[in-house]
């Protein structure tokens, strides 16, 4: 294969991340980076248009929405130094064992981005340890529901997401849909680094019309519960 023109870098004045941290993906939880960062003297940088924040234990970023943004996002938070990833974003729901305000982490997906492949080809192998962890801590955390696990589809077209792939997709076990998660296990097995996520499902796609969630003050509660959890776990070292 042959060289990139392009490689991600540590620049001069960039800071060097910790090892572990949170990609939250959702514009609307960027609304929880200051009071995290307050609760946990977490120093502000720059990613992109996103956000950065990061102290000696973990760092958090985002929104990092579709795909290939995301993916950009997480080529650079790994040249600061990231190794172990955490994603965290929402999701739709395929089946009905899966539904709103659920937890769910995916164990592996089907990628009809466009991001992906381009790694793909360069190999790089998946690695599912950082995924056992963390499904470990969330099941033991108090209070806190059993995440839900199954495979994902990933889609950079949100507005072609028709019945007829639902239907069958569901038929076929996958459970899910998102718009980064294909994209970024990519990214992070040819960079070698270690990647799981948590999504808090937004909606439902499977009944006869779209049951969609995110507009609830509940759910944003719950969105926040969540990554202040994670934050948390990683905080307190309940996950490395």
């Amino acid at each position: 294969m042959s060289d990139c023109i392009i490689d991600p870098v540590r620049s001069r004045g960039e800071p060097a991340l910790p090892a572990t941290g949170i990609l939250a993906v959702n514009p609307a939880d960027s609304s929880s980076f200051s009071p995290l960062a307050r609760r946990y003297d977490l120093v502000r940088h720059t990613l992109f248009h996103s956000q950065l924040y990061g102290n000696d234990v973990f760092f958090v970023a985002g929104p990092a929405v579709g795909a290939p943004m995301a993916a950009i996002c997480l080529e650079k938070l790994i040249a600061l130094g990231a190794r172990r990833i955490i994603v965290y974003g929402w999701c739709g729901s395929l089946h009905p064992s899966l539904v709103a305000g659920d937890v769910f982490i995916p164990t592996g997906g089907l990628s009809e981005e466009g991001t992906s492949r381009h790694y793909q080809e360069a190999g790089g192998n998946d690695d599912d340890s950082l995924r056992l962890r963390l499904a470990d801590a969330l099941t033991r955390t108090d209070g806190f529901a059993v995440p839900k696990q199954g495979r994902i589809w990933t889609t950079d077209a949100v507005y072609r997401e028709t019945r007829e792939k639902v239907e069958w997709y569901g038929a076929q076990g996958i459970l899910a849909v998102d718009m980064e998660y294909t994209a970024l296990r990519a990214v992070a097995a040819f960079r070698r680094v270690s990647l799981a996520a948590v999504m808090l499902v937004s909606d439902e796609l499977f009944h006869r019309k779209w049951a969609p969630r995110i507009h609830r003050k509940d759910f944003g509660r719950l969105s926040k519960q969540v990554l202040a959890c994670l934050c948390s776990l990683i905080q307190d070292g309940g996950i490395i």
